[in-house]
């Protein structure tokens, strides 16, 4: 009779003591507005496990919880994730307003009731919101990067999600935020650290252009993002939630884009981090009907742009921190939002766009992306996609796990139910 109680222990034990990674994944293809269905969610998750010269990433971090096209429908994403045992980073949009949230938090109590713990035991962690902040900072309006909310508005919304998962199997799902690391070390952003679980660091020195941001730079213009954040966050674990470098596209500052920067990247900041911090990449698969600029994704169909093994890598030096133990819910505050569609949104053109709905696509191209310094001249400005980044199905992390650890809860619990 205790044995679901057991397996649920488990699972959830499990989920916190894993180091996940994975990609990032948006609720519509690269154009920003074909939808994505499960069958498009569940090839990807598949081919992000199954990545050639990688122990695989099974791991995927989204956008939203609504699947696109709907209002409060659970997005397609879940199944896939299922089917492809794949686990979850959910995110709710939070730049939309209240009536927008709400949706959010529907989706995801209808898939509780809809899936049961073949759903819940793959969550890994909530984000409420993604690059909120940023957007309403001086340096994101100047980048007209979208909609985004108010600090004391994102402590609400975590305070409402606490709440609705209370009394399910997610009541101890750690929840969090996703910022830029510019966004984390302002000190007026402090009421969603107080409100979080878990801190989602976004970084990409590429976009740092009136620094020296060539690649011989990424690891430390990244280490030093990093760094920065850690202690802006008292003690709060850190996520790696979107850093990458491009493929392809225009030049940034000093920063050139290509398979063999991209891959110099991946080797000083990417394979340092895998295994070692919960990390999701930024991106898997970006050109499915059209080629941003720039464009991050690492691989074509399923073929990888360059070698993703990490074996003759790990030149970088990069400061590693704390995942998801330890973990204590805290108390929020409360505001409103702005108004957008979480399910539609404009996707990177050659021009600049206020497209911040998870889509998982930047609202603004790479000409219009702000660096350098804050107004205040005190603070580099931020190193990520604007808005909701990137589109892309959910990713599985290679949950990193010691077996034996797992057998010796599952001894105990036994030998206390007989």
């Amino acid at each position: 009779m205790y044995l679901p109680s057991l397996l649920t222990f488990v699972a959830h034990w499990s989920t916190a003591n894993a180091v996940y990674k994975g990609f990032n994944y948006g609720a519509t293809k690269s154009d920003g507005y074909a939808i994505r269905v499960q069958s498009d969610f569940q090839s990807l998750f598949h081919t992000a496990k199954n990545l050639v010269g990688t122990s695989g990433f099974s791991s995927a971090r989204l956008y939203t919880t609504v699947q696109a096209g709907t209002a409060s429908d659970p997005t397609s994403a879940i199944p896939a994730a299922i089917a492809e045992n794949t686990s979850l980073l959910l995110g709710f949009w939070a730049s939309a307003g209240q009536d927008v949230m709400n949706n959010e938090i529907k989706a995801l109590k209808t898939a509780i009731a809809q899936y049961g713990t073949s759903f819940t035991n793959l969550v890994v962690g909530i984000s409420v919101g993604s690059e909120d902040l940023y957007r309403i900072s001086p340096i994101g309006v100047a980048a007209k990067s979208g909609y985004g909310a108010e600090p004391s508005t994102i402590a609400e919304y975590i305070k409402q999600v606490r709440s609705a998962v209370s009394g399910t199997p997610l009541v101890s799902t750690p929840i969090g935020h996703v910022d830029t690391w510019t966004a984390w070390v302002n000190g007026s952003n402090k009421p969603v650290i107080d409100a979080s679980d878990w801190i989602g660091m976004d970084a990409y020195p590429y976009f740092q252009d009136t620094q020296a941001n060539g690649i011989e730079n990424g690891a430390s213009l990244f280490n030093q993002a990093l760094t920065n954040t850690k202690n802006a966050v008292g003690g709060k674990p850190v996520w790696i939630t979107e850093t990458g470098w491009p493929v392809s596209g225009s030049k940034s500052g000093s920063a050139e884009t290509g398979n063999a920067n991209a891959k110099t990247y991946w080797d000083q900041v990417g394979c340092p981090m895998f295994g070692a911090v919960n990390t999701w990449w930024f991106t898997l698969e970006d050109t499915d009907i059209t080629t941003p600029n720039p464009s991050f994704g690492i691989v074509s169909g399923t073929t990888p742009r360059f070698d993703l093994s990490c074996s003759k890598s790990g030149s970088g030096s990069i400061s590693t921190v704390g995942n998801t133990s330890d973990l204590k819910p805290t108390g929020a505050v409360i505001s409103s939002g702005s108004a957008l569609t979480p399910t539609v949104g404009n996707g990177i053109r050659n021009n600049s766009g206020s497209g911040s709905a998870p889509n998982g696509l930047s609202g603004t191209n790479s000409s219009t992306r702000p660096s350098g310094t804050l107004p205040s001249g005190t603070q580099p400005i931020s190193s990520t996609i604007s808005s909701s980044t990137f589109p892309s199905p959910t990713q599985n992390s290679a949950l990193v796990l010691s077996s034996s650890a797992v057998g010796a809860v599952v001894v105990l619990f036994a030998a206390m139910v007989l």
